[in-house]
């Protein structure tokens, strides 16, 4: 699902979410593969229980249940809340990116 690619920048991760392919950049390749591995897995748990194929709403859909489990998380007291934090934001972040390049697409 995730290779290194050459003609990128280093530390450039190639990763296929929801059949579509995405070049991320991060400190840490295989955190960076784990992620879109969830990512791609709750898109498509998303799009197998709605009505829509939609993959603007199915990626909404999966960020804001990805949401609600940090936020129980947080509210159990499941670990540090900054570390928490942190990896929200790098979710929401990735998030963006991959809506910024499927605007500019078109898909």
């Amino acid at each position: 699902m995730a290779q290194e690619q050459s003609g990128y920048p280093a530390g450039c991760v190639t990763v296929e979410i929801y059949d579509q392919i995405y070049h991320l950049s991060g400190e840490d390749a295989e955190h960076i593969r784990r992620l879109a591995e969830l990512v791609d897995a709750r898109m498509r748990a998303v799009a197998a229980q709605g009505r829509t194929a939609d993959s603007l709403r199915v990626a909404v859909l999966a960020a804001l249940n990805i949401a609600d489990e940090l936020s129980q998380a947080e509210q159990a007291g499941g670990g540090d809340a900054r570390l928490a934090y942190a990896r929200a934001a790098s979710l929401r972040g990735m998030l963006d990116e991959v809506l910024e390049d499927e605007q500019k697409t078109g898909s």
